[in-house]
């Protein structure tokens, strides 16, 4: 590779920033990046402006966004939006009021444990398609949502007054491919649709990332959680006429569902940054302020099984879900003082108080409509073999499959072959196991019956893989299934759309076809929608726990609040203010499992025991 001395030389190309041996400067003199993430996509539109103020507060004087593709064109025949939630130039407009520069990182692989690392189902679902390469086949769908939007990050560089400063080539490449190919397109759709501030990938601190993800001509950053000095001798040997930049420094970490809460302590936390910032490197934190997956919108790794990421992105940031502003804050914001030569001054007030929230009780939730009466509901799709979500078009929530199948007379196992995610059994109605990918194959075991059953499974997509080699993988049943190891076929499948109005979700349950099915059960403990009242007399925020209630969804107003599972360690959800109403106010539950009698309103969030993993941050 080549060493440059220079590269986004501000009198060259216009850009803000430049690299000049070895030195970063902002219009010709020295700098330093002080910044930390907020994603306007996890934080409601009404609460920008007061976390960018926090993130102001704690002494940055840059904000970090991804950009995620799926969130502003779901459907590949409707246009990209970029209104309403998904102003990202309002979003970025905010942050260069409150004097802060952007650094923004549109991809379109952003990981960032959003589902499907950013990328609508349809981008990554044509079968050969070699994803996150030169394949013409997977940069074809980019390059009209480049064309809609870079002409709305264009006109908000720096060059041109707005606040943007830098921009990243892909994301985190040498941890997935070594196509150089590819990052260089990804490099050339950017400036040749009028992107001028300076250019940098992002890759993990050390050769082996480097190897895959570097490019010649184009600022090389870090992404690690500690061991910055190790990090930084490593750029000293690769890029000796580059400056160092943690543009992801881990400062907490994410949880997923059945495992522990993650965090990190503030001293732990900020004493690595000090360490980068002595060096004279320049640092991200990741994330500043998380926000929240609301919806259906969390993703998932994968080792040996799927690992389903929580509603919550608190990832215990320096600026809590809430808004509040923690110990790692303050510690974060003294490092930052520091390094910029400020005396350190106080927090304003009201920016200090603390987060004003709905006091504790509790609401009786009152069932409702049984499960199997939803997803009985939606028009059927006639298959020999059982479909994806792919080949049924559905992104997310639920898909009900449905056949005929004969049971030996002595004991049978059902199996699926190619499960993903989780699945519920149901033999003429009553609930024979739940299975997931890693347990599939191992089935479940039913009585004898000798004679043809009405066999029903319901799948749910716990959210696609943002990390790794299975990146783009699909979701439902992928292969079979099996009656011992005899293949079932000639399925109907229906599709369960949880992001469309809940209000049509209800209706749905009253015209469940009768004939030819068995039964549901329908008791108050068991699976269905349940409903409460909330009534507010001022909106604030709360934090929504489902004592009893097994694994589902919930909706606040008609807006699908998020995921819940009482595995946690995520107890609590949180409702941002906004969500909320003067008067009464709807809270509407699906539980896929079993229900309970009450919801509690509780004065402070439970995200779930506090377990220090300082050592999993690479």
């Amino acid at each position: 590779m080549s060493n440059p001395t220079s590269f986004g030389d501000t009198a060259a190309d216009g850009s803000v920033l430049s690299i000049q041996d070895g030195r970063l400067l902002r219009n010709g003199r020295p700098h330093q990046i002080l910044a930390g993430a907020i994603h306007y996509f996890r934080v409601h539109p009404d609460q920008w402006e007061d976390r960018i103020a926090r993130l102001a507060a704690m002494g940055v004087n840059t904000l970090d966004t991804y950009v995620a593709w799926n969130f502003h064109q779901p459907h590949q025949d409707v246009a990209p939006s970029f209104e309403g939630w998904r102003d990202l130039a309002r979003f970025i407009t905010l942050a260069g009021e409150a004097g802060l520069d952007v650094i923004v990182r549109p991809g379109p692989y952003i990981c960032a444990e959003w589902d499907n690392a950013g990328f609508p189902i349809w981008a990554t679902s044509t079968p050969g398609v070699a994803l996150r390469s030169s394949d013409p086949g997977f940069t074809a769908p980019i390059e009209p949502w480049f064309d809609a939007l870079i002409p709305v990050l264009a006109p908000l560089q720096a060059s041109q007054g707005g606040p943007i400063v830098a921009v990243q080539v892909e994301n985190e490449y040498g941890s997935y491919g070594d196509d150089k190919d590819y990052l260089r397109w990804n490099r050339s759709a950017l400036t040749e649709r009028g992107i001028t501030e300076l250019l940098f990938t992002a890759d993990g601190g050390n050769d082996y990332f480097l190897d895959g993800g570097e490019l010649e001509d184009t600022w090389a950053t870090a992404t690690l959680g500690s061991r910055g000095d190790e990090a930084i001798e490593v750029w000293k040997r690769r890029r000796p006429q580059e400056p160092f930049f943690n543009v992801e420094f881990w400062n907490g970490w994410f949880d997923h569902w059945t495992e522990t809460h993650h965090t990190r302590t503030a001293l732990d936390a900020s004493t690595e940054v000090r360490k980068m910032l002595d060096l004279g490197g320049s640092v991200c934190l990741y994330m500043a302020h998380g926000g929240t997956n609301f919806g259906l919108t969390s993703g998932s790794n994968h080792d040996k099984t799927i690992q389903p990421t929580v509603t919550s992105y608190d990832s215990d940031a320096p600026i809590a879900e809430d808004g509040t502003l923690t110990e790692k804050f303050h510690a974060m914001r003294e490092a930052f003082f520091a390094a910029s030569g400020r005396e350190l001054t106080a927090v304003p007030a009201h920016l200090a108080a603390p987060v004003r929230a709905l006091g504790a009780q509790t609401l009786a939730a009152t069932p409702g409509a049984g499960l199997l009466d939803l997803v009985r509901a939606a028009a059927p799709v006639s298959s020999v073999r059982p479909l994806s979500f792919e080949e049924l078009g559905l992104d997310r929530g639920l898909v009900h499959y449905t056949a005929n199948a004969i049971l030996p007379n002595a004991e049978a196992t059902i199996r699926i072959r190619g499960l993903h995610d989780r699945a519920y059994v149901w033999v003429d109605g009553v609930l024979a196991g739940v299975l997931d990918d890693a347990t599939g194959v191992d089935g479940v075991k039913v009585p004898g019956h000798g004679v043809s059953v009405r066999l029903e499974i319901l799948v749910e997509n716990q959210g696609r893989i943002n990390y790794g080699p299975l990146f783009g993988q699909g979701k439902g049943i992928l292969d079979g299934v099996l009656i011992n190891q005899r293949y079932v076929f000639h399925w109907e499948q229906r599709r369960v759309e949880l992001e469309l109005p809940v209000e049509e979700l209800l209706a749905a349950t009253a015209q469940a076809p009768a004939g030819g099915w068995h039964q549901a059960q329908n008791d108050a403990a068991g699976s269905g929608f349940a409903h409460a009242e909330l009534t507010v007399q001022e909106p604030a925020d709360t934090y929504l726990a489902l004592p009893g209630f097994g694994k589902g969804f919930v909706w606040i107003n008609g807006f699908l609040l998020g995921r819940y599972w009482e595995v946690g360690p995520q107890i609590t959800l949180y409702v941002p203010a906004p969500l909320l109403r003067e008067g009464a106010n709807t809270i509407t539950v699906l539980e896929l499992e079993h229900r309970g009698s009450t919801l509690e309103l509780r004065e402070l969030p439970e995200l779930g025991a506090p377990a220090h993993h300082v050592e999993s941050l690479p």
